[in-house]
Parts: C-alpha cells; sequence; structure tokens
C-alpha cells in the first residue's frame, strides 16, 4: 500500500511572504500537525538550508511518537520546497509548492509515502489522516501568516 494526498488552499498574500515562513524549519512545530519538534541536523551543501540539509522531526501521529529526518532534494524559494525521509518508521516524500494566485498563493502540500509495515498495517487509515492533517496545516499556515 503506497499512500499520495494532497491538499491546497489560497492563502491572501504574496508567495515569497508565505513560502519565506513555510520554508522556515525553525516554523515547523507552529502550523504543522502533530510536529513537537523540528531541528536542523545537517546544513545544506552550501551551508545553512538548502539542498542537502537534513531536519530531524519528532511528531506524533495516530497516538504514536515519530522521530524522522527529512532531507531536502530541492529547494527553490519561493516556489518549491522538496524533501525526502533518509531515517524514521516509514518512507516519506513531502513536497510544498506555492505559486501565484489572483487572490495570493496557492499553497500546496504532497505527502507520498512507499511500502513498508506500518503502511501495510494501517494505509486506507494513515492516507485518510494525513489529508486531514495536511488540509489543517495550510489553515493553521494561513492563520499565522494572517492573523500575527
Amino acid at each position: 500500500m503506497t499512500i499520495d494526498v494532497s491538499a491546497e488552499r489560497v492563502i491572501p498574500l504574496p508567495p515569497e511572504r508565505v513560502a519565506e515562513y513555510a520554508m522556515d524549519w525553525r516554523h515547523d512545530a507552529e502550523w504543522t500537525q502533530g510536529i513537537r519538534t523540528a531541528e536542523l541536523t545537517r546544513e545544506a551543501d552550501e551551508d545553512g538550508f538548502g539542498v542537502g540539509a537534513e531536519i530531524t522531526r519528532t511528531a506524533h501521529f495516530l497516538g504514536r511518537r515519530i522521530d524522522y529526518v527529512l532531507r531536502v532534494a530541492a529547494y527553490e524559494p519561493p516556489r518549491l520546497l522538496d524533501m525526502i525521509s533518509v531515517a524514521g518508521p516509514m518512507s516519506m516524500h513531502v513536497t510544498y509548492t506555492f505559486e501565484p494566485d489572483p487572490s495570493g498563493t496557492l499553497a500546496r502540500i504532497r505527502v507520498r509515502g512507499g511500502e513498508g509495515g506500518f503502511y501495510r498495517l494501517a494505509g486506507p487509515l494513515l492516507a485518510r489522516q494525513v489529508r486531514t492533517s495536511i488540509g489543517k496545516d495550510l489553515r493553521d499556515l494561513e492563520y499565522r501568516l494572517t492573523k500575527h
């Protein structure tokens, strides 16, 4: 069982503003469901954050604590942040995109996951939960950016 879910939302701000906040790992726990901590554990090949950087996240999902590491595979601000898990209980590929929209920014999150024990056991439930979670992420992202 693999999952491939996405959510999108128009946020009434320019893509540069939305991406600046959403692509900064230091804000992950503020707007991403279940994330308790996020830490830059490997800098990018060019120093700082970018391609090759690794973020270690601790999350709670479906009643379980999950520790995982995402490596930045593509980083093209303000348009794209693409990350692939390199450590954790399941494979994950997370993509954030931000496109201009007449009302601001069309923000999208896509999460894909591969085969594995956890997916075999909880695949359909996991897909539903991830879709709900990333929808809430985008809602919370908009709230953080427009209300604060």
